[in-house]
């Protein structure tokens, strides 16, 4: 794409479509990065990345659902922690398995002094990145402006799409 004025700022637009912990970090780490390097950013939230907006995350991992994601333990002796810890997949599915590997997977990112996605999305409010609800996955779900953060704005495709059409980088996560 050729940019028709060199001095305006690059444009990133993501499309975050699923909202479990592991798929809800890109889109905000990329857009705050981006956003903090003077970038105009814009977030289209679809589907299950629609309940990022929501004022209170509940963002949980889902092994069921990646399978070869590696299980590391947040405690103990570095090497301990260090050790990727096969997990069969009928363990999975055991009641229980899904808030002991989000419990995990959160330690860890603490342990590592990774930001929480709630600080990750204020960090992105706060650098003025559009976060934008779809109305037509709204509508299909029952979901209202109400319950969603302040700072989202509700938009179509049509919306996304003349943003997007102009980005210098455009990512559907």
């Amino acid at each position: 794409m050729s940019r028709s004025d060199p001095d305006a700022p690059r444009k990133l637009a993501i499309i975050a479509s699923k909202g479990t912990l592991d798929w809800a970090y890109p889109p905000f780490i990329l857009a705050s990065a981006a956003a903090a390097m003077g970038w105009e950013v814009q977030i289209f939230f679809t589907f299950y990345g629609l309940i990022l907006l929501k004022p209170k995350l509940d963002a949980a991992v889902s092994p069921l659902g990646n399978p070869a994601m590696p299980m590391k333990m947040p405690f103990g002796p570095e090497g301990f922690q260090n050790i990727d810890w096969p997990i069969p997949v009928f363990l999975m599915g055991f009641p229980g398995f899904q808030a002991l590997a989000t419990s995990l997977m959160k330690k860890t990112f603490a342990n590592k002094g990774v930001a929480t996605i709630e600080d990750l999305r204020e960090m992105c409010i706060d650098l003025d990145v559009k976060l934008i609800g779809c109305q037509m996955t709204m509508d299909v779900f029952g979901f209202t402006k109400e319950d969603f953060i302040e700072e989202c704005e509700i938009g179509g495709a049509a919306t996304f799409l003349e943003f997007a059409s102009e980005a210098d980088v455009q990512l559907f996560i």
